[in-house]
């Protein structure tokens, strides 16, 4: 184990954050309307009592960037696990199925999947887990049947109070962290690097934002609104669920 050097780590945030915006910006431009409008509930919209081609567009398009967004930030974050592991311990990617790191400590060999938050799964989604850990356990003691192996769920944030969850460990935010780097403060230490130039290409996100807002409401109303305005329900929901 070796002692990590926060310099490294914010020249590494600073140097590759850029990134997860970039991403954030190509997730609009490669969206389209049809494609969108065709995953949503129109029945919703109109419960709601959704009047205006706005309301619907900022509605979809708002729930993409939310549900994307965690993906892209958290395969980022994945990154930034790997960088600083490999950094402390020499851990690496892992090549095994369902498994993000792999790094030795203390003679154990420690096998972790990452994920966001602690509720991140339903039960057959844990269930999955459990068999990807048991399997690459078997993987990993065909060349070495003595090898001690410990089995991790890590997430990035939350707490878990009982980590021991008999087949595995849960190590969410601080403590997830910590295990990682070797670090209790790291998981704070982060916050600040995080924010780099964070403004300047938040500026560039919500213009393209903005433009896709425009462009969609502009197709969706040429559409889906008759002549005065008034959105045509059945013209949608026939775009949306008709079986022709």
């Amino acid at each position: 184990m070796r002692k990590l050097n926060l310099i490294d780590v914010t020249q590494y945030v600073e140097k590759n954050i850029g990134t997860f915006h970039q991403k954030r910006i190509q997730s609009l431009d490669d969206l389209k309307l049809s494609k969108v409008l065709k995953r949503k509930n129109p029945y919703l919209f109109k419960a709601k009592f959704v009047l205006t081609a706005e309301q619907i567009i900022r509605g979809i398009v708002d729930a993409h960037i939310s549900s994307n967004e965690e993906t892209i930030f958290g395969d980022w974050l994945e990154g930034l696990v790997l960088f600083i592991n490999e950094k402390v311990y020499g851990g690496q990617k892992s090549g095994i199925t369902g498994i993000d790191l792999e790094f030795d400590n203390e003679g154990i060999r420690n096998i972790i999947t990452i994920k966001s938050g602690p509720n991140w799964g339903n039960s057959s989604q844990i269930t999955k887990m459990v068999t990807d850990f048991k399997t690459a356990k078997k993987t990993l003691r065909t060349s070495n049947s003595q090898l001690n192996i410990v089995a991790i769920n890590g997430c990035f944030y939350g707490r878990d109070n009982k980590p021991d969850k008999g087949d595995y460990f849960k190590y969410c935010g601080q403590v997830f962290w910590e295990f990682i780097s070797g670090n209790k403060d790291l998981y704070i230490d982060i916050i600040e690097p995080l924010g780099h130039l964070a403004k300047e290409k938040n500026e560039d996100f919500i213009k393209s934002y903005s433009q896709m807002i425009n462009k969609f409401t502009r197709e969706f109303a040429n559409e889906f609104c008759n002549d005065n305005g008034e959105i045509n329900w059945v013209k949608l929901v026939c775009f949306n669920s008709s079986s022709n």
